[in-house]
């Protein structure tokens, strides 16, 4: 990402535009069947994802570009006296992942090779757990640039090499009435 980049996500999370408060549905869904251990959010944002990670026992790593955002996750963390390692960096950057995880989130962040790179990062046995805007022709909500969204196969095709528990692409439309094109993969590494 890019300075404006960063300068776009510090703007939108202190307008409180982006102001989404609960987990992904897909790590709702999930959470429950993890086994509680080292875990990473890619990408995190105002840490909606972290908190449910860090309730429900995680040791968690959470990293995302925008340093407002952080504030945010970091302050709603401290509130709930939730002790998380938040993490500052451009993700378009390398950056040196411990591994062994347990658990690692990428919900809405499209970097196709960074997924790939992120499965050797994940312990034996540990879960993958990404929903990405999926290309599409009809009329749906989020980017309208294909560099935002992933075709059709490719976040499976990502993770070549683990065992995929649940993989499905679809249109839904939500509870406010807006449609949404998704792909959704959840997969684990040999234990």
């Amino acid at each position: 990402m890019s300075q404006q980049d960063r300068e776009k996500w510090n703007q939108r999370y202190a307008e409180d535009s982006y102001n989404k408060r609960n987990p992904v549905t897909l790590l709702e869904d999930w959470l429950p069947r993890l086994p509680v251990g080292k875990a990473l959010d890619v990408a995190c944002g105002a840490g909606r994802n972290v908190l449910a990670l860090a309730r429900a026992g995680f040791d968690v790593d959470a990293i995302d570009i925008s340093a407002e955002g952080l504030a945010q996750a970091r302050a709603a963390a401290a509130a709930e006296d939730l002790d998380i390692d938040w993490i500052e960096h451009d993700l378009d950057e390398p950056y040196p992942f411990a591994g062994d995880y347990d658990l690692i989130l990428v919900l809405w962040y499209v970097d196709l090779d960074l997924i790939r790179r992120l499965c050797d990062c994940l312990a034996p046995g540990g879960t993958l757990i990404s929903e990405e805007h999926l290309a599409t022709d009809a009329d749906v909500i989020g980017p309208k640039s294909a560099e935002f969204r992933v075709a059709p196969g490719a976040l499976r095709d990502a993770a070549a090499g683990l065992e995929v528990l649940h993989y499905g692409e679809s249109i839904e439309t939500a509870a406010d009435g807006a449609r949404v094109a998704s792909a959704q993969l959840v997969a684990r590494r040999a234990g």
